[in-house]
């Protein structure tokens, strides 16, 4: 991406404080003149989490369970909150918005926010919080079997010769467990409703505006409260971008993993043949695509015992699964390798550990509970049978997975709302940063989002691999364009890349 100057910029922050959105970032207050302090509606306590920073303090803030009626009955969202180190200079309240959808942010203040820089910290009250439907907000629980929990069925891996009648059958079985157990509150868990939560969550804090760090899904979160409330938002980041598509929305998502895939796995092929690497797979990385497609096609037909695992065997698409898995993150490349290496000698390696079932079965049923509200899915399976062999085709890594039918195939409750448009209309005060190369949100997906919010956003693209950017992989130019951002208001003109 070639570094660009975008002209129109300033006028847009300039049209936007006439309008009362926002004030232009030029005209932000400096850090000395510290805003009062904010008159919060909130009784803050002791976190029930271990562990966390002891300066850390959680509460709840009622929202509307039903939006359409205001006055009817009420849920608890929890936040937290670390509050700025240094009073005197605090400039308001940095939200940290959680992927997803199923992730909670309300042990981050204590966690990745200690990561942030001393003048962020010092700029701003860090809050987290659980979004509704999930524990210990007001939660919401499926009731699915232990085998429907598996990573590699809540992914909708075809069978091996492509046929996805099993997938429709699981999508049916997980769709009739959440209207059976899951209450009203299924109906109303959605990202539109995220972002009114949000708003909920800024007024209780006091806060006339608020700034935020989405990521992942958090940056679809972030974008539709900028979208829905635009003069309510302060310093915008948004990191690891989703493609906001309305026609799509999470369906649009799974698909990017058929380019997320073929983006990144060239990363591990080089990692995985290097000489000197102990974890190493083949002697080229030329070597690494082919062998893992034979492996995972001789696991489809011969799995192997995985006592503890779920399922408890390493087939094929649990191959493929963990290969997803691993592509989020350099670090999680030997995690593949060792699978492969012992998968090839006919053995497996100790079972994974994961989250108990009851933290799953909160986690999915927000999950499929959001994905299914936000945007309507195809019933037809012949539409998912004709995706699915199209993409196994063209993207044989992902076997078709991308294209297939999850549960929102069998949901039966149409969306509440039509999916919010993200436009150009509104403040220009968002900073997206993205890594060029990322599984779960590829760029050409955060390229889309970009091109949504206009002038309204400048893009910081990163030559990095793995799902998470700002803080996470040590590129000093993409850290500290956007910690500087936050602090002072400073971004640059227009677009840039940041190299190694």
């Amino acid at each position: 991406m070639k570094k660009s100057m975008r002209t129109r910029a300033a006028w847009t922050a300039v049209s936007a404080a006439v309008l009362g959105l926002a004030a232009p970032l030029s005209m932000s207050p400096p850090a000395s003149a510290a805003p009062p302090a904010p008159v919060s509606s909130l009784h803050w306590t002791r976190c029930a989490d271990t562990g966390l920073d002891p300066r850390q303090e959680c509460a709840s803030v009622k929202v509307p369970m039903d939006y359409a009626h205001p006055g009817g009955r009420k849920i608890d969202v929890v936040i937290s909150r670390i509050p700025s180190e240094k009073p005197a200079t605090r400039r308001g309240a940095l939200l940290l918005i959680p992927g997803g959808p199923g992730g909670s942010s309300l042990d981050d203040p204590s966690g990745k926010g200690q990561k942030l820089p001393q003048s962020v910290r010092d700029a701003y009250d860090l809050i987290g919080f659980a979004p509704r439907g999930l524990a210990p907000s007001t939660s919401v629980n499926c009731g699915l079997d232990h085998g429907d929990l598996a990573v590699s069925k809540l992914r909708p891996w075809p069978a091996p010769d492509g046929s996805i009648g099993q997938n429709m059958v699981t999508a049916r079985r997980m769709a009739a467990a959440c209207v059976r157990n899951g209450g009203e509150l299924i109906r109303h868990i959605s990202t539109a409703d995220e972002a009114r939560d949000i708003d909920r969550i800024r007024a209780a804090l006091g806060q006339h505006r608020l700034s935020a760090w989405g990521v992942s899904y958090g940056t679809y979160v972030g974008a539709v409260y900028s979208q829905l409330f635009p003069h309510r938002t302060d310093r915008i980041v948004l990191d690891s971008n989703d493609d906001p598509d309305p026609t799509r929305v999470s369906r649009g998502w799974l698909a990017a993993y058929e380019t997320g895939v073929e983006d990144s796995f060239p990363e591990f092929a080089k990692w995985a043949s290097a000489s000197g690497n102990p974890d190493r797979v083949a002697v080229s990385a030329a070597e690494v695509r082919p062998l893992f497609l034979r492996l995972a096609a001789h696991l489809d037909r011969a799995p192997i015992p995985w006592p503890g695992a779920n399922p408890e065997e390493l087939n094929g698409n649990v191959l493929r699964q963990t290969m997803l898995d691993s592509l989020f993150s350099p670090n999680r490349f030997p995690a593949l390798a060792r699978l492969i290496r012992a998968a090839r000698h006919g053995t497996v390696p100790p079972a994974p550990t994961a989250p108990s079932d009851a933290a799953r079965q909160n986690v999915t049923a927000v999950a499929a509970t959001t994905i299914c509200n936000d945007v309507a899915w195809p019933k037809s399976a012949a539409e998912y049978r004709s995706g699915v062999a199209r993409s196994r085709e063209e993207h044989p890594l992902t076997a078709g997975m991308p294209r297939n039918a999850m549960v929102c195939a069998a949901w039966p409750y149409p969306p509440e709302h039509a999916p919010v448009r993200i436009t150009a209309q509104g403040p220009s005060n968002i900073l997206l940063v993205q890594n060029e190369r990322d599984v779960a949100t590829p760029l050409s997906g955060a390229m889309k989002l970009r091109d949504a919010l206009g002038t309204r956003a400048v893009m910081v693209a990163v030559d990095s691999t793995g799902h998470g950017s700002y803080l996470a992989n040590g590129n000093a130019c993409g850290d500290d364009t956007v910690s500087r951002f936050l602090a002072t208001g400073e971004r640059p003109d227009g677009d840039i890349r940041c190299a190694v």
